[in-house]
């Protein structure tokens, strides 16, 4: 009964608090409201691993440093940093204006300041093995021990590693690299999932799973504007768990919502033309922004000839590999089964937005059916004659798509078959190296080609690694390995072109297209942050 009434009792604050619409006493408080299809498992930031929970963590959460609109590394709660020669230890000057919020596990309910000390927690939490954090990838093979972090002072924070890394900054930016309260963590145990206490801009006061949460403005978050104007200007945010996607844009429709996310197939049309453009029924109803999201959407091939499946199949004849390329319509698939969204993957396996891409510098393989029929003809198969039939393997979400890459293929003379199974089922297959021919997708976790080019770097065999195509080459090893000991940023990119162009000559992946995010706003919402890692960025969101 006691709970039942404790929910009763939030349910009534936060109706109160969201009456503002209707209560004249509340017209000014500005709240901005999201939905969540996916849910939400976690807002502890060690366990940040999927996108609602990467957005929830970074309003309530800040880390030394944080990422602008075109992913460059600016300061957040360290106020400037120093890098040694040997590029190995990391040394962080923190600002002396940051708090934690209040919770009454502070001294007097008042949250106390950060300090360095509250970094080494919080970084060793990730590769404790106790905590189990799905974010242990970010230290686990650069640090030997909890003894790498180091409070010098209060405000001094230091970082040593193992061997070079220069993406490492970047790296720091990912929500998992949050700053939290070691007694506040310890206070809750597992349960600070739902009980998170940050220094971001806004602060946790609710949430009821799968039905809403809510988060208020931090009233002494320590950033400011251009302008010296305190952030965020939201009073709060609200998000709900419209677990169908229709129904949420419905709410989106009927203004319940100022914010949505993507637009789904079932819709697609009615939305945007075939152009990538919205349609009239939508135009000056709410603003509608497509921007790069770092994403590859491929076809992936197994390679190495040591493996009995890719002895038996065509595909591990080069030329094939590279008709395959060129006989896939890459615009087409783009118009016809996305309305427009993403970018022709023409030019290498690390996608537009990125920096250092450039769309020039690294040949890839353009719509060329002739070329692909040449290919096939060299490679002793003219017109697919004695070729046999491949199988590409996909899933049902995608099975689209993959229809699209068989008739692109079957006209050029390659028989293709779809094989059809559950994620996880592809999956396992993948991590194994069982399967020759697949569909898959590569995200960033955060904003450098070193996190595209890993797949094919030879010490990252699976299942423990991402090398899915089974790709071994000494030179892109070198080169790889060369690029942990290029601190500056030019050159290095300049070592990502080469492994890029590399990697497309020998083709073991077919790119497709660098997929796009696809923001629409209510017409009274001003300031939303547009970056390649799609991050949702809050602090300055206006709404009118």
């Amino acid at each position: 009964m006691r709970g039942s009434f404790k929910y009763i009792f939030w349910f009534f604050c936060v109706s109160l608090f969201f009456s503002c619409k209707e209560n004249a006493d509340h017209q000014d408080k500005k709240v901005f409201n999201i939905n969540l299809d996916q849910g939400l498992t976690s807002i502890d930031p060690a366990f940040a691993r999927n996108q609602n929970a990467i957005w929830m963590t970074n309003q309530i959460f800040n880390g030394l440093v944080q990422i602008d609109s075109s992913l460059k590394t600016t300061p957040c709660i360290a106020k400037s940093w120093q890098v040694s020669k040997d590029a190995l230890t990391y040394t962080f000057n923190l600002r002396n204006d940051v708090y934690f919020h209040d919770d009454p596990i502070f001294k007097n309910g008042k949250g106390r300041k950060v300090i360095a000390s509250d970094f080494a927690y919080s970084f060793y939490r990730l590769i404790d093995p106790k905590i189990a954090s799905s974010g242990g990838w970010i230290f686990s093979d650069k640090v030997k021990d909890k003894h790498n972090f180091i409070a010098l002072n209060d405000s001094t924070f230091q970082i040593k590693l193992v061997r070079p890394f220069p993406p490492f900054m970047s790296l720091l930016t990912t929500q998992y690299c949050s700053v939290v309260p070691k007694e506040v963590v310890e206070h809750y145990g597992k349960d600070f999932r739902s009980h998170p206490i940050g220094t971001g801009p806004f602060r946790f006061k609710y949430w009821k799973e799968g039905e809403i949460l809510v988060l208020l403005k931090n009233e002494h978050y320590f950033e400011k504007d251009a302008k010296g104007m305190a952030l965020p200007y939201l009073d709060a945010v609200k998000a709900s768990f419209i677990t169908d996607k229709q129904s949420g844009f419905m709410s989106f429709l009927k203004k319940d919502l100022d914010f949505y996310y993507n637009v789904d197939g079932s819709y697609r049309d009615d939305i945007l033309t075939k152009s990538g453009k919205m349609t009239s029924k939508y135009k000056g109803k709410f603003t509608l922004t497509k921007s790069p999201y770092l994403c590859t959407e491929y076809v992936g091939i197994l390679v190495d000839t040591n493996l009995l499946i890719v002895k038996k199949s065509p595909l591990r004849l080069k030329k094939i590999r590279q008709a395959i390329n060129y006989a896939i319509d890459r615009d087409r698939l783009i118009k016809y089964l996305r309305n427009g969204i993403g970018v022709a993957a023409t030019s290498g396996f690390i996608p537009k937005g990125m920096p250092g891409f450039d769309s020039l510098a690294v040949r890839g393989y353009a719509y060329n059916p002739k070329l692909a029929a040449k290919l096939l003809a060299e490679a002793g198969f003219p017109e697919g004659k004695g070729m046999g039939e491949v199988t590409l393997n996909t899933t049902t979400t995608y099975k689209d798509l993959i229809e699209f890459i068989q008739g692109e293929l079957t006209a050029v003379g390659i028989k293709t078959k779809i094989d059809v199974s559950p994620s996880a089922s592809l999956r396992d297959l993948m991590s194994k190296n069982n399967v020759n021919f697949f569909r898959g997708s590569w995200l960033a976790d955060y904003g450098d080609g070193e996190n595209f080019l890993s797949m094919f770097y030879s010490k990252n065999k699976v299942p423990y690694g991402p090398n899915y195509t089974a790709f071994y080459n000494k030179e892109f090893d070198q080169l790889f390995e060369k690029s942990y000991y290029e601190t500056d940023n030019e050159k290095r990119f300049e070592l990502y072109r080469k492994m890029d162009q590399m990697v497309m000559d020998y083709a073991p992946v077919v790119p497709l297209f660098y997929d796009q995010s696809v923001v629409m706003l209510q017409n009274n919402i001003s300031g939303y942050s547009f970056n390649p890692l799609s991050l949702m960025i809050l602090k300055r969101i206006k709404k009118n």
